[in-house]
């Protein structure tokens, strides 16, 4: 079965879609289009934009978004089985099989970036990537440390995303490295995505959620809160709720993809992120990128 992944925050680059708005008609239309609903030309900052402009929550996460989807729109034979996408990268997903439109994911997407950005700006929170450790080595040490931290990401096995109060995540990332980690190093983000912290955002994201039509998709979305198959769409909007303060369970997902049948991951977005992670987290599993 034929399965097609899509990245999230972080995967982001300088020129990113060019050649697809250079090259296609419909790319460029559908890029103009989004230009008019996001209210400023988000393809300036995407073709041309510094790295530092780029890495603005407001704009990275429409970007990287419109990179997946209009590169989806714009593939001949584009006919999935099943998707995913990680974090953000959900959403992408969702517009490729047609569980949302176009213009109502971008909404969503801006509305949710605009919202974590104001949940960063609450209580001085970030991330760390945790290395070599067990999983259940790290939720033991988060459940230790004294304030707010959550292991975020589940990304494959030994890499895992903590996430929570600067100060709980910097006692954490000491104690990942007594318990043997090979290294806990705090990530250059904005704040405490995928934990309680979020919580603001996710009480604003889920008014708007809820406003929004969602249809019958055409394949399963393996959605990040749950690591397995849904088709309804009233379960598609809750988990989407919940994924803000709830963890991305990467690992679990493709596991789950490969057990229902999946034989080609086709990563469609910047970057090639996705495609190394499911390589570690099966090294049988065929990748490809879009």
């Amino acid at each position: 079965m034929k399965a097609y992944v899509f990245p999230g925050q972080g995967a982001q680059f300088t020129g990113m879609g060019k050649d697809l708005y250079e090259n296609s008609t419909l790319a460029k239309e559908l890029f103009e289009k989004a230009n008019e609903i996001l209210g400023f030309r988000i393809t300036d900052i995407m073709f041309e934009g510094t790295a530092e402009e780029l890495k603005e929550t407001k704009v990275t996460q429409p970007a990287v978004f419109l990179h997946s989807v209009i590169l989806a729109k714009t593939l001949e034979n584009f006919e999935p089985e099943m998707v995913a996408g990680h974090s953000l990268g959900e959403f992408s997903a969702l517009v490729a099989n047609g569980a949302l439109s176009f213009e109502d994911g971008l909404k969503l997407v801006s509305q949710r970036a605009l919202a974590m950005q104001k949940a960063c700006e609450i209580k001085p929170s970030t991330m760390a990537a945790v290395l070599g450790l067990a999983d259940n080595i790290v939720e033991e040490v988060c459940a230790s440390i004294d304030g707010v931290v959550v292991a975020a990401n589940y990304n494959c096995p030994g890499q895992l995303v903590i996430s929570g109060e600067t100060s709980a995540v910097e006692k954490a990332c000491e104690a990942m490295k007594a318990a043997g980690a090979k290294r806990a190093l705090l990530l250059p983000v904005g704040g405490a995505f995928h934990s309680p912290m979020m919580e603001p955002a996710r009480e604003e994201l889920a008014a708007a959620i809820e406003a929004t039509t969602f249809s019958t998709p055409i394949c399963p979305v393996y959605q990040n809160v749950t690591a397995s198959a849904v088709s309804d769409p009233a379960e598609i909007k809750k988990n989407l709720i919940i994924q803000l303060t709830a963890p991305v369970k990467w690992t679990q997902s493709v596991q789950q993809m490969i057990a229902d049948g999946a034989t080609l991951f086709t990563e469609v977005g910047p970057g090639k992120v996705l495609a190394g992670l499911i390589g570690k987290i099966d090294k049988e599993a065929a990748t490809a990128n879009a």
